[in-house]
């Protein structure tokens, strides 16, 4: 079928035109960040993307984070989240447990702990419901560490948490005050 080498060059084209540049292809996204599929495909043809139908699918089934999901019926496909693009993704504010955790590196962890987890270019800050998630997330962008999120307290103070549908939780903003950072 596809390489590993070939899927992850996939995914991240993928991740540009269906989370931060559409237009790279001409694209245009629905409100809620759906394309349909076979749309998608031939642009992605014709701008020299060769992919068909079986890889898309591949892609989309095997991406280890599940950025990516087919509707239903599976006609359109949308990013689960980490756009920059303004996107309502139609999430219902939900329960959080009581501890979320997020990974970065520590070359990061200053301006963090002054400002606390800000969303910035992106719609929310992201969270993982486990440590090993989030230190693989800040393996990508250096020397990691992970930040224990009182999630829970947050809640009951009144700020509002979303689940995408790949497990990844997601919020507008962490305060430095609900912050704890892993010694381990």
């Amino acid at each position: 079928m596809t390489n590993k080498k070939t899927v992850t060059q996939i995914s991240k084209f993928l991740s540009l035109v269906l989370r931060h540049k559409p237009e790279t292809i001409g694209l245009e996204l629905e409100a809620n960040g759906w394309v349909a599929v076979e749309t998608l495909l031939r642009k992605m043809n014709d701008f020299g993307k060769q992919i068909d139908l079986a890889t898309l699918t591949h892609v989309v089934e095997n991406n280890n984070k599940t950025r990516f999901a087919f509707n239903e019926d599976g006609t359109r496909i949308r990013a689960n989240q980490g756009h920059s693009l303004k996107i309502d993704l139609g999430y219902a504010t939900k329960d959080p447990p009581e501890t979320l955790f997020h990974g970065t590196a520590q070359r990061f962890l200053e301006s963090i702990m002054e400002s606390g987890l800000e969303k910035r270019s992106r719609h929310h800050v992201h969270l993982s419901p486990d440590r090993a998630t989030a230190i693989q997330v800040g393996k990508r962008h250096g020397k990691p560490i992970v930040l224990t999120v009182l999630a829970g307290e947050m809640h009951r103070d009144g700020h509002e948490f979303f689940e995408s549908d790949n497990g990844v939780w997601l919020t507008d903003h962490v305060p430095v005050r609900y912050l704890h950072i892993e010694t381990k």
